[in-house]
């Protein structure tokens, strides 16, 4: 164990870098994980911890068994310094990337795939994979993504489900050719030429996508599509966060399967 006083220390700096820049962590292939119940679910996912940052001040307890891992003991005033949210329990790891794609996912025989277009904010695809979690999803697919899978923000929202939910990212083209092939219905959300979601048959290989909330889908999504669904909107908004339809729908897909 090595301990670190400077917030000017080089591995300090390394980890505030990871932690704000895309390019950093796509350069040194490195992501960053806080907390023991998240950290816990990363390594059970097959992820390998690099390094790992611990206050014992605010840890509490004995120091986490870390084998083969480097481990950097900081004080609090680093360990506020460096973490992206409070109530991390005083560890934060530094993680290696995982490449995925789409023939990696495992498909189950009646499968709920979500599908996100050009998803912008990284805060809503960490809420849509915690409820992709709870709903038993076979997959989280972001098609075109304008936000980094590996953003601390979408890390913290997602509350572990990160790992626990298979979540590729690749072009909406190559996505619509997977689903075609594997007989995966395709659902669009949208409130043009729709159908009403709890009308919809999502009993069989179900696809549910949705696009962003300032413009919808492509036509590319909608041409594909073998329905349009939509939510009713009784009031004076016509959409909802994305996360919360997300949820709606994929729940909708539980309901109809039990």
């Amino acid at each position: 164990m090595e301990l670190l006083t400077s917030a000017q220390n080089p591995k300090v700096k390394l980890l505030l870098e990871l932690q704000q820049k895309s390019s950093e962590r796509r350069k040194h292939g490195l992501f960053v994980v806080e907390g023991r119940r998240e950290i816990e679910r990363c390594i059970q996912s097959g992820y390998q911890v690099d390094s790992l940052f611990w206050c014992p001040e605010i840890y509490g307890g004995e120091e986490p068994s870390t084998a083969g891992v480097h481990v950097y003991q900081v004080s609090t005033a680093i360990y506020n310094k460096v973490a992206y949210r409070g109530g991390t329990e005083g560890v934060i790891a530094e993680v290696k990337t995982r490449e995925h794609t789409l023939q990696d996912l495992q498909l189950s025989d009646s499968p709920l795939v979500v599908v996100l277009e050009r998803v912008e904010k990284p805060g809503n695809l960490g809420a849509i994979l915690r409820s992709a979690d709870a709903a038993g999803a076979d997959a989280v697919i972001v098609c075109d993504p304008l936000t980094d899978l590996y953003n601390p923000n979408l890390m913290r929202s997602s509350t572990g489900a990160f790992f626990s939910v298979p979540c590729v990212a690749c072009s909406s083209s190559e996505c619509i050719a997977y689903l075609k092939q594997h007989g995966i219905r395709i659902l669009t959300a949208q409130l043009q030429d729709s159908s009403l979601y709890y009308d919809t048959d999502m009993r069989q290989p179900t696809a549910i996508v949705m696009g962003t909330e300032a413009t919808g889908l492509t036509d590319q999504w909608r041409q594909a599509a073998d329905a349009h669904i939509r939510i009713p909107m009784l009031g004076i908004t016509d959409s909802l966060n994305v996360s919360v339809s997300a949820a709606i729908l994929m729940f909708e897909a539980v309901r109809q399967r039990q």
